[in-house]
């Protein structure tokens, strides 16, 4: 087996799962928690101990290492034709808080995974191959989420970026420097002949539906916003009830308000409050100040901004009623998304010529494909998780599955590499 077309004609996997799993397993061991998930921020020395296991892995498997100024990793295999833009794949490796094992860190050890199994297979493809580490694509630690990929897709400047800090006043910049890895190559300016990434659903669609592969057409739209309410502090006791100016009542009725509108704009609309801190914090004061995050999400624009705009109606009223004065604040704003039709059927061809059951999904999260599908085609692979619970310690996949998703992804990167030398834009 030693040619692309062979194994697109063939209906085997080709992909080590076994070790695929095992790579997860101990990339996993930096961050472990005691409730068997993972807790590695960005730009953290464990964040680095990561960046350095993923280096040495793909130099062992014959490829250049490079570093962009914001951190984003890209370890590149070569192609025949050194001309052709490559065929990209990756994920991130930072994660939440309280993570788990396999969100965003599948579509990275998948994308070395297929490197590997090239290597054994003897393969070389027609266009260059990369596999990428973005930069902060959880947000947890810098905001906003998906940082690298924003900044590689010139959606950020570097500038800006490098000057965000975090709750401890500490800079992307500075923890860039303090981890080794500001690196010397260009942020932007890069040609992406393809890219797909593989990734747990974070969902339980596919589970439900008892599919293998979800073969996704899109991306929700997504707009954050903070807001904070204020009021007056005052003593819980000798304060009537008619005369306060509580800041937590206001913001009780904006979190019904935000749960209301999502259902009310179905199919596709999602609405959280996933931050609140009400000030002071003590038990017998009013709470004068409420700070909080609102997320919302639909496939349809301007449903995505009906959404928002009722919720908004909802905080006038409330604060006019209160006593009370808002400021809402945009931080994050990515537009609903269809993913390249040439990728989306790459992704689809793989999984039935592997005979793998498969299904059409739309993602509910955002990833860093949606920036890159503004580069150049783009596509992404689902497998499902356990459950449908992410950015959870209890995340789980089965290894099955896993290998699933990364033999579609070999499939679809060779696809891809194929029709770039073929003068096709995509597959």
């Amino acid at each position: 087996m030693n040619t692309a077309t062979e194994v697109l004609q063939s209906s085997q996997p080709h992909v080590n799962g076994e070790r695929l799993w095992q790579s997860l397993m101990e990339l996993a061991q930096l961050g472990a928690t005691v409730k068997g998930g993972v807790c590695r921020l960005a730009l953290t020395d464990l964040d680095r101990q990561a960046r350095d296991l993923f280096v040495r892995w793909c130099e062992e498997a014959g490829c250049t290492v490079t570093v962009d100024g914001v951190g984003n990793i890209f370890a590149r295999r070569p192609g025949r034709n050194a001309s052709l833009p490559p065929v990209m794949t990756g994920s991130h490796i930072d994660t939440q808080p309280t993570g788990g094992k396999f969100d965003g860190c599948f579509g990275v050890l998948a994308g070395v995974e297929v490197l590997r199994t090239l290597n054994d297979l003897g393969i070389q493809t027609e266009a260059p191959l990369e596999v990428v580490v973005w930069t902060n694509e959880e947000g947890s630690r810098f905001a906003p989420c998906m940082m690298g990929s924003g900044v590689f897709a010139e959606k950020f400047t570097l500038e800006e970026t490098l000057a965000k800090r975090d709750a401890e006043g500490i800079s992307v910049g500075e923890a860039l420097n303090a981890i080794g890895y500001a690196g010397p190559r260009a942020v932007s300016g890069h040609a992406v002949g393809a890219y797909f990434e593989a990734h747990i659903e974070q969902g339980p669609i596919l589970e439900d539906q008892g599919k293998t592969i979800g073969v996704v057409l899109g991306a929700l739209g997504q707009k954050w916003f903070d807001l904070t309410l204020k009021g007056v502090e005052a003593h819980a006791g000798p304060t009537p009830m008619h005369l306060r100016k509580d800041a937590l009542v206001g913001a009780a009725a904006v979190v019904a308000a935000v749960n209301r509108v999502a259902l009310e704009h179905q199919p596709h609309a999602c609405g959280t409050v996933g931050c609140l801190q009400a000030y002071p914090g003590s038990r017998n004061v009013i709470p004068g100040e409420v700070r909080m995050t609102l997320d919302f999400r639909h496939l349809e624009p301007e449903r995505l901004d009906s959404m928002i705009e009722a919720v908004r109606g909802v905080i006038e009223a409330t604060c006019a009623k209160h006593g009370l004065s808002f400021e809402l604040t945009p931080t994050a704003d990515f537009p609903p998304l269809y993913f390249d039709q040439g990728c989306v059927e790459a992704v689809r061809g793989a999984a039935a010529g592997l005979g793998l059951s498969h299904m059409d999904i739309v993602s509910g999260a955002g990833h860093d494909a949606i920036f890159l599908a503004e580069l150049g085609p783009a596509g992404m692979i689902f497998v499902p998780c356990e459950g449908g619970i992410s950015h959870n310690e209890i995340e789980n996949a089965a290894p099955a599955d896993l290998a699933a998703g990364c033999a579609v992804l070999l499939r679809a990167m060779l696809a891809a590499s194929v029709a770039l030398a073929q003068g096709k834009q995509a597959a």
